[in-house]
């Protein structure tokens, strides 16, 4: 059961605002965790099971992006406006709101891991742990593994899937279908998904605009303009101790993975072998014990 939220509020940025809620209290004496999500586009909703750490005293601060959720939309706005500098901007503007810059965690998922290893690499003197969950280290990297697992997936998927993808025809009911089929696969095999899980790909469907632009159609077809994206070359500037997150059936595999490994001074890694992009609800029990295990040896 999630624990009810002590706050919900907004921060000023830039003109607009950024929805943050806070489960725990803020002065509790322990480091407070705050959570990334992923998308770039995406919500807050699907991980909100990352409350239930909240229940040791540890406070839990989720927050919805730019763009998104209960933040500000803005949908008129170009591919120059949405960059990887601008959500770091919003993470410190949310830090410096909340008062907690100089004592932090950070934990983010997919796009927001790469966030998190980007804010990482500017050695901010208050970040005490990172925690990168199913993000790769660069985004050639996922795009290939992400062809290799079409290439594995049922001829009638993978078949699907390209045809549509050389015509650009991502809304063909057969194309969604085939990328349903993949998802499940490589993104969430709890079928169906839990409920706050699709609250995020509804309101993801309800409002692409920074998905679109930045990643592209769908998780494995990326044209946007994060498609070159790599950060192999600054990991080693990570000083923070960092856990490393990813499952089985992921698409963010091994192989998108292992430079943070390699490159990363203070690294761990958790394999979840029954897991494939959501490990903290495919293998909740498990996922919580690593989480735990983890903070109380930063404490």
């Amino acid at each position: 059961m999630f624990l009810s939220p002590s706050r919900k509020a907004l921060a000023p940025f830039r003109g607009h605002h950024t929805w943050y809620r806070v489960t725990g209290d803020l002065h509790s004496g322990l480091t407070p965790l705050v959570v990334a999500h992923g998308g770039p586009g995406s919500t807050h909703d699907y991980l909100l099971r990352m409350t239930e750490l909240a229940a040791d005293g540890r406070p839990v601060v989720h927050y919805d992006q730019l763009g998104n959720g209960n933040s500000t939309r803005l949908p008129d706005a170009g591919a120059d406006f949405w960059t990887v500098e601008l959500f770091l901007d919003e993470l410190d503007n949310l830090l410096a709101h909340l008062g907690i810059a100089d004592d932090y965690l950070l934990f983010g998922q997919s796009w927001g891991g790469m966030l998190g290893a980007e804010h990482a690499v500017r050695r901010p003197t208050g970040l005490r742990g990172l925690v990168i969950a199913n993000s790769p280290a660069a985004m050639p990297l996922w795009r290939a593994e992400c062809e290799r697992l079409k290439d594995e997936a049922p001829a009638e998927v993978r078949d699907a899937l390209r045809r549509h993808e050389a015509t650009g025809d991502f809304h063909h009911p057969e194309y969604q279908q085939a990328a349903l089929e993949f998802y499940r696969r490589h993104v969430c095999r709890v079928d169906p998904p839990p409920a706050e899980v699709a609250t995020t790909f509804l309101a993801l469907e309800s409002d692409p605009t920074v998905y679109g632009t930045m990643n592209g159609p769908t998780d494995f077809h990326v044209i946007g303009t994060l498609k070159d994206w790599s950060i192999v070359d600054r990991l080693p500037a990570i000083e923070a101790p960092t856990l490393v997150i990813s499952g089985a059936y992921d698409e963010a595999t091994p192989l998108t993975v292992q430079p943070f490994l390699d490159h990363i001074p203070r690294v761990r890694w958790e394999l979840f072998e029954e897991s494939s992009h959501m490990p903290h609800v495919e293998e909740p029990a498990r996922f919580d014990h690593v989480m735990r295990t983890w903070l109380t040896e930063l404490s």
